[in-house]
């Protein structure tokens, strides 16, 4: 335990036996015996103090009454992350090379280190970087470009004249650089509007398994540096997304619409096209945002407003019913009551 705490940092809450034996790591409604977990949520409390871990980390600011030995960190889930440096498999290395059924076209340029993975396609003139990893089944489009230090999980598909960063990881299904939903309606039918354009990757970008960018009408989507983006997000032509910004699951960002740095939104997001997010704005989980917002906003609801403007009107809503109510007994009383009316002038 001595040993564990000096190796994240940590400091005891109170005095403790440093030489007990730690086994391994755990979430809270899981630990056992010899096990450490971690406590990053209020609402995980009632369990920390029914859990049978042997030790939790727990915030600098953690006073409570627990059973496990607390051992207080400045990150909990940070400090928890890096235990899995000691008690869980080391993580899968891949020799560099080019296996033999990969397919690599002509011009292609491949720094020192890379491993391109079975039935890989490179096309001609990609470029990728040193160290860079291309995983089974994966396809890298034409005169496209990859930086040093990238992971490519098995059967990404990166189309043709997209850049990408350095340290950039893409996880299985996702699919950058495929048309723009371009159509004009024309002659009585929709004539499709070519896609000319890029998707360009910044630094240090990671891309959920099946999310889709594609590439821009003209110029370039594009994801800048530090971005995080899930599973199963739909990014469409010529969006910006700023850097260190949060994209969670199925949420959907229509054409030319600008995302700030740090904006955060939430699953099932909707954002229409050609409006504005401003930086540090959040928007709530199946939100539906149709109009510009300003910088450090929190928007919730369909049509996203502020939360506490939207929370008001739901909370309205579910008045409704005893509303109806009083007013139908208002009329009623007003039905039974005789009818006057004023005398002939």
């Amino acid at each position: 335990m001595r040993e564990l705490a000096a190796f994240i940092g940590g400091q005891f809450a109170v005095e403790a036996d440093g030489s007990l034996k730690i086994t391994g790591i755990a979430a809270i409604g899981d630990a056992a015996e010899g096990q450490v977990t971690f406590f990053g949520n209020s609402k995980y409390l009632p369990q920390l103090k029914t859990s049978r871990a042997t030790a939790v980390l727990v915030p600098l600011d953690f006073s409570e009454a627990i059973q496990p030995i607390a051992i207080r960190v400045e990150n909990p889930s940070i400090a928890f992350s890096r235990l899995g440096e000691i008690f869980s498999p080391p993580p899968l290395r891949f020799a560099p090379g080019v296996h033999s059924t990969a397919v690599i076209g002509s011009g292609v340029i491949l720094g020192e280190g890379v491993s391109i993975q079975p039935f890989a396609v490179i096309e001609d003139g990609v470029r990728i970087g040193a160290r860079s990893f291309i995983g089974a089944h994966g396809y890298i489009g034409h005169e496209t470009s990859l930086g040093e230090d990238c992971h490519i999980a098995p059967r990404v598909t990166i189309g043709s004249r997209c850049q990408v960063g350095h340290r950039v990881i893409i996880h299985s299904g996702a699919v950058l650089g495929g048309d723009g939903f371009g159509f004009e309606f024309s002659g009585g039918r929709y004539v499709k509007i070519p896609q000319i354009g890029i998707v360009q990757v910044d630094d240090d970008v990671e891309i959920g398994a099946n999310t889709t960018i594609d590439r821009a009408r003209f110029g370039r989507t594009w994801i800048q540096e530090g971005t995080k983006i899930d599973n199963l997000v739909q990014i469409a032509h010529n969006v910006v997304i700023g850097k260190h910004c949060i994209i969670v699951s199925q949420a959907g960002i229509s054409g030319s619409t600008r995302l700030g740095h740090y904006v955060t939104l939430a699953g099932q997001a909707g954002l229409v096209g050609h409006i504005e997010i401003g930086d540090h704005t959040i928007v709530a989980a199946q939100s539906g945002v149709s109009k510009s917002v300003g910088p450090r906003e929190v928007l919730f609801g369909y049509p996203a407003l502020p939360i506490r403007e939207s929370k008001k009107q739901l909370a309205y809503i579910g008045r409704l019913s005893k509303l109806y109510e009083r007013v139908k007994k208002l009329e009623q009383l007003l039905d039974s009551e005789p009818k006057s009316f004023p005398a002939d002038s």
